[in-house]
């Protein structure tokens, strides 16, 4: 700080700020502690950059330099196979993406898949806002719901009849993910207070729900669903093969997510229900007033990461001869013409997979990072 003489009184000059040195703190100060600290950490470094970089390169080349977007009407995959696999073979999804979205559902029809879709999305980023938290949200889910009902199955509002035989790709993804874990959540919840509950015949019964479920996998109560459920179902009585995998895998979600909102509630420190008590708050009101608020938020990274994984697990449904977007993608080179040309299906679905599981990691980042600053 430096004075300046006013007359007899010395004033203070404020001193500019100055920046820290690069090799003290920034990027440069990163690199040289983490990754050029030692010669064995350096000689790693540039060896898994130049990995890194040949690859990536390869990858481009590969993927866009020597791609074939698109095949003459009457070539079919020649120019494909004249690559020999040095490019990627995009002409499959220009040929194939609408199989691979929306699987067998009429041709004509495919607008209706397509807003499905499109709702869906829509769902999720009102949904994620924390201005629509309130009691009108359900109203919102429940007439989402229908238009989208209403879309894919048609038959009314002069919309021809689609069995649902005939949906597939996409939209039973995210008609299976959504109805899943939107009916698994709340269910998780009243397994987990179950559990923890001072009544033994209701405590039984939760622990022997979660144990039972839990210690088998998905696919063997998929089987269950679609072949021996409807073995004890009355004669000409029949459930839509849809709902029945959905019903499997909202069980199945609900007792792995009702082990992680246990935790939840146990990691809740004992003081919160003690205050809750003293306050004299009936069981239902500490409950969700105090106790669940707090015990959801701390549980926030595992309850997304199920998410995540169930959303996934939706895949399985192919073993049940139901079309969701993996099956569809899988189902579209079985055309002996794109046979051989299953990576590039396989990355185009992966990236849809992806940029979904993405959203939702992202969001639960943000989410989390919100709330323990108010908490703070």
């Amino acid at each position: 700080m430096s004075d300046i003489t006013l007359g007899t009184a010395a004033v203070p000059l404020p001193t500019p700020p100055r920046t820290p040195p690069v090799l003290v703190a920034g990027p440069i100060a990163w690199a040289r502690n983490n990754l050029f600290s030692g010669w064995l950490s350096t000689a790693v470094t540039l060896a898994l950059g130049y990995l890194i970089i040949t690859r990536a390169l390869s990858f481009v080349d590969w993927a866009f330099l020597n791609a074939v977007w698109s095949v003459p009407g009457g070539n079919q995959t020649q120019a494909c196979r004249d690559m020999k696999g040095i490019g990627a073979c995009w002409a499959v999804i220009t040929e194939k993406h609408r199989f691979i979205l929306f699987g067998t559902y009429p041709f004509d029809e495919h607008w209706r898949p397509a807003l499905t879709c499109l709702l869906f999305i829509g769902l999720y980023v009102v949904s994620a806002m924390r201005r629509f938290w309130r009691k009108e949200l359900a109203l919102i889910w429940i007439g989402t719901l229908t238009t989208i009902g209403v879309l894919m199955w048609g038959g009314i509002f002069g919309l021809s009849f689609v069995p649902q035989e005939r949906w597939g790709g996409l939209p039973i993804t995210l008609i299976l993910s959504t109805f899943g874990l939107a009916f698994a959540f709340p269910l998780s919840i009243l397994v987990a207070l179950g559990r923890r509950s001072k009544m033994p015949a209701i405590k039984m019964l939760c622990v022997l729900y979660v144990e039972l479920i839990r210690g088998v996998p998905l696919i063997s109560l998929l089987f269950m669903a679609s072949v021996m459920f409807p073995l004890f179902l009355p004669d000409g009585m029949n459930i839509d093969k849809l709902l029945r995998a959905q019903v499997a895998i909202i069980l199945f979600a609900g007792a792995y997510l009702a082990e992680v909102v246990r935790a939840g509630l146990q990691a809740l420190p004992k003081g919160q229900y003690e205050a809750a008590d003293a306050m004299g708050l009936s069981y239902w009101q500490k409950t969700l007033f105090i106790i669940l608020p707090q015990a959801l938020k701390m549980v926030i990274p595992p309850l997304v990461n199920t998410f995540i994984g169930f959303f996934k697990d939706t895949s399985l449904v192919l073993i049940i001869g139901i079309f969701d977007l993996l099956t569809a993608g899988k189902t579209a080179i079985v055309e002996p013409a794109w046979q051989g040309f299953g990576v590039e299906v396989y990355v185009f679905v992966g990236i849809i997979y992806f940029i979904f599981c993405y959203a939702m990691s992202k969001y639960s980042q943000g989410l989390e990072a919100e709330l323990n600053n108010r908490r703070r």
